[in-house]
Order: C-alpha cells, then sequence, then structure tokens
C-alpha cells in the first residue's frame, strides 16, 4: 500500500476517533448558537451567566456584548461578560440554545423557545418553550438529556446543510 494512502487513511482514522470521543464527552455543546428568533443575539439578549449566578434569567445589555462563535452575545454586566468570555462553553446553552425537548423527542428545532424557561442540570443550561415543559424536562433528565445528546449531531448537521427559514416558522 502506497505511504501516503495509509498515512490519509490513519489521519481520518485519527479524527473520527477524537470526533467520537468529543461526541461522548456528555457536552452537547454546539458550534454554532440558534438566533433565528432572537434577532440575531444569542437567547433574546439574555445574560446566560445569570442562569447560573443569580438561578435566574435577566436581561442583558448591548452596553456588555461579547461575540462568540459569529454570535452578539449580551450580559448584565462587565463580570459576567469576562465569565463568560474566559469559558464560553461552560455558560452557553446546551443543543446551540434550540429547545432542549424538541431536540431530545423530536429531533426537531421548530419550537421557539422562551429564555425565561430553562433548567441547569449537571452544571448545564438547557433551554425550552416554556416553564411548564422546563419542570417536565428536568423531571425527566434522566431519559431526555442522553436522548438530546445523542440526538444532537444529527439536528445540528441538518442545520449546517438545510438552516430553517425562521421567517416561514414564525408565520406559516
Amino acid at each position: 500500500m502506497n505511504i501516503s494512502i495509509r498515512l490519509v487513511r490513519n489521519s481520518a482514522s485519527a479524527v473520527a476517533c477524537a470526533l467520537t470521543l468529543m461526541a461522548g464527552a456528555g457536552s452537547a455543546f454546539a458550534e454554532s448558537v440558534n438566533t433565528g428568533y432572537f434577532g440575531g443575539v444569542a437567547i433574546m439578549g439574555y445574560d446566560t451567566v445569570a442562569y447560573f449566578t443569580d438561578g435566574k434569567a435577566v436581561k442583558g445589555s448591548e452596553d456588555f456584548s461579547y461575540e462568540w462563535l459569529g454570535t452578539p452575545w449580551h450580559f448584565a454586566s462587565k463580570e459576567h461578560k469576562e465569565m463568560f468570555m474566559s469559558e464560553p462553553a461552560k455558560y452557553a446553552p446546551q443543543y446551540g440554545g434550540y429547545c432542549a425537548g424538541e431536540v431530545a423527542n423530536n429531533e426537531s428545532v421548530t419550537v421557539n423557545v422562551d429564555p425565561e424557561a430553562f433548567k441547569i442540570i449537571d452544571g448545564k443550561l438547557y433551554l425550552v418553550y416554556d416553564e411548564g415543559n422546563a419542570a417536565a424536562f428536568a423531571e425527566n433528565a434522566d431519559d431526555l438529556v442522553p436522548k438530546g445528546d445523542a440526538k444532537w449531531p444529527v439536528v445540528e448537521a441538518k442545520l449546517a446543510v438545510d438552516e430553517p427559514d425562521w421567517n416561514l416558522i414564525n408565520n406559516p
């Protein structure tokens, strides 16, 4: 076998192995961010760090804005902005900020999320479409989180190929 072909195969195997390990690391970290319903701003401008520090949804400010993954994120304070800048993946919502229940149950992202409807489970932020479903998601997290984690790569790949037309989804 030609040595260059062997190197390509070995490199491809190493990349596949690394991707598999990262996928199995227990995080549904996204390379893209849901801004379709949010006017181009992550989480409708809510401060993603406040979910962790304040235990509630807090509106951020353009005065404390930071761009990450091509998306502006707003924060309520300079401190929160700096916390996010130092560890964005720690504070970013799972599944790119799409509805966690829809990802887990339907491999879908067609349901808008409510920034006030959230749960932090095992140190990770999950957004859903209303507060009642946030409680149901948390009650069934042992089942739904592994389902969502398994389905997220498929959903994210679909998004990369076929970005939804948010205007049609919001105004059928």
